[in-house]
């Protein structure tokens, strides 16, 4: 459960303190080949390093609460380091086991990142981090055999009183709330996250957050955008603030991963332990063992039992204690002022089947007063029922803004599904009116036929004819690859009707079929007619082909008696008288 951008955990500075020593403590010790994460300079008492901005999609939980529970430091059985000065973290420690089913799903996720997303090297243990922070391992692994979870896991109600305001997008699908959105699952989606960042992870063709296959495929995909590579230790960090942009969140993600790199093991399902701090119920964070003690400090002197007296009798008054300084304002970000989206100039939306759309959309970011905002992240999501994409696959691209204000989407590529479909632009990390693009996918189509041959196509009357008809499509000039076309023996030029006498084909029992459906071009855009045949009745017949898109090829054939190969014998010359 995870809290939304720029929120920040409710907790004294003590508490600070032990959390920062409990990352800096874990982070001592890195086994060797891992990536460099300084985890101790992530939150040390008296100071903090910068950590790199969170450069999100959107945010995947919404404005949820999340566990604060810390990992243990020490451990009386513990299993050998993996390097000298590593701090030691028990095999069989209670706290690192993960319940079966949900080890199997981050493993699997991983599996599948490594070979979709090679670049970004996920690793399950990252998976395994932000599962108990989230949801403390789907409570313990109680999920059935399939990994869905027995009951929905659920924040709370993001209604805007203590947390985001998000109303309902899913219709209470996910959630139940057909008012407000919640954060649903063991990695805990918010439904219009998941309407967009949602995979299938155990094939069985549905994207449900609720089971942990699909919510880790999804977890590792979105950590996975933006081209991060979480070997680094600037990708690693900005993936994890990018699922929550917190300090606090960041540092126990990562004590949470640096404990499970240092060893982990599988335990039953619904066995698991389950974390019982959040960051929202005013507890303190849970505290590790010290590993020092703090320094001693000479206790207050004891207070004047004699009360004080206004008008001065023994002791004098006790101040008011001060009143807290007033927190400045952030400043405001460019995304602060948006006030709306505006189109861009985008032309007709319109490609063939399997082909690329040649327009791009473009949205402008403007202020109420309709100025240009620069630095703005748009989001620019594909929805309907399409196999459309962007270029590269993905259905999700962010684009900033330019100086004008406009962010240009990446171009569009038309699947085979045929259609409208809609992509929506919307601004990172603000709520405004969406802007809605519909694009259109059309039939694949050709405008010219020809034959690929000049042969004339003749026959003898019950023959066959020894060529058969083979054109080629194209569109525009280029090849017209897997396009439909219809192939039919016409009457006349003026008749489009099929003809009932003449050449015809043969159909899968050898019976006359003079309308042939359902034939698309190759890959070359070629089309090979079959066989033709020929019945009794001679003369000039036509064949004609037409495409989708309006192609259209009239063809020749003929049926005639075979001319006779004897000649006439010649004239006997006048014989001499």
């Amino acid at each position: 459960m995870a809290a939304h951008f720029g929120r920040r955990l409710r907790k004294g500075a003590a508490t600070t303190a032990v959390a920062a020593a409990a990352v800096a403590a874990l982070s001592a010790s890195q086994a060797p080949g891992m990536p460099g994460e300084d985890h101790g300079t992530q939150a040390t008492a008296g100071a903090s390093a910068p950590v790199p901005p969170a450069t999100s999609d959107g945010n995947a939980t919404g404005n949820s609460p999340y566990y604060t529970d810390l990992p243990p430091l020490n451990s009386p059985n513990p299993s050998p380091s993996p390097s000298a000065t590593g701090t030691p973290v028990a095999q069989g420690d209670a706290e690192a086991g993960i319940p079966a089913t949900v080890l199997d799903a981050y493993k699997k996720a991983e599996a599948e990142l490594r070979a979709a997303k090679p670049g970004c090297n996920l690793p399950w243990q990252l998976l395994a981090a932000i599962g108990k922070v989230e949801s403390g391992q789907a409570r313990g692994g109680r999920v059935d055999a399939y990994g869905t979870t027995i009951g929905r896991i659920l924040g709370p109600a993001l209604d805007g009183h203590g947390f985001a305001l998000i109303k309902d997008t899913d219709h209470g699908v996910y959630d139940g709330n057909t008012e407000y959105d919640q954060a649903v699952g063991p990695l805990q989606f918010i439904p219009s996250t998941w309407a967009w960042a949602g995979r299938d992870g155990n094939g069985d063709g549905k994207k449900d957050p609720n089971n942990v296959y699909d919510a880790a495929l999804a977890a590792g995909h979105y950590l996975c955008r933006n081209g991060w590579d979480l070997s680094r230790e600037d990708g690693l960090r900005s993936a994890i603030l990018s699922y929550n942009n917190s300090q606090d969140y960041l540092n126990t993600v990562l004590s949470w991963l640096e404990y499970y790199r240092k060893g982990t093991h599988s335990v039953p399902d619904g066995t698991g332990s389950v974390p019982t701090r959040r960051s929202d119920d005013g507890t303190p964070r849970a505290k590790s063992p010290k590993h020092s003690k703090a320094p001693k400090t000479k206790p207050d002197p004891k207070p004047d039992p004699k009360p004080s007296t206004p008008g001065g009798g023994h002791g004098s008054p006790t101040p008011a204690p001060p009143k807290p300084p007033v927190p400045p304002k952030p400043p405001q970000t460019p995304t602060d002022t948006v006030d709306h989206l505006q189109d861009a100039g985008t032309a007709k939306l319109t490609a063939m089947a399997g082909h690329g759309f040649t327009e791009q959309i473009g949205t402008r970011a403007e202020t109420k007063a309709g100025k240009a905002v620069a630095k703005v992240r748009i989001r620019f999501t594909i929805t309907g029922d399409t196999d459309a994409t962007f270029a590269g696959g993905e259905t999700v691209a962010t684009v900033a803004t330019d100086a004008k204000g406009v962010a240009l989407a990446p171009a569009l590529q038309a699947g085979e599904k045929t259609g409208d479909f809609k992509v929506m632009a919307t601004v990172v990390g603000r709520t405004v009116a969406g802007l809605g693009y519909t694009a259109t996918v059309t039939e694949r189509a050709a405008d010219t036929l020809a034959r690929t041959s000049d042969t004339p196509l003749t026959c003898t009357p019950g023959g066959e004819f020894a060529d058969q008809v083979q054109v080629k499509a194209t569109y525009k000039g280029a090849v017209a690859d897997k396009v439909a076309a219809t192939a039919t023996l016409i009457k006349s030029d003026t008749d489009a009707t099929e003809n009932d006498k003449g050449p015809y084909f043969k159909d899968a029992d050898g019976k006359p079929v003079r309308t042939l459906t359902g034939l698309r071009t190759d890959a070359k855009g070629l089309l090979t007619l079959p066989k033709l045949y020929a019945d009794d009745t001679t003369g000039t017949f036509l064949l004609r082909i037409t495409t989708t898109g309006g192609a259209t090829l009239t063809v020749e054939l003929k049926v005639a008696a075979a001319a006779s190969s004897a000649s006439p014998s010649p004239s006997p010359s006048p014989s001499a008288s």
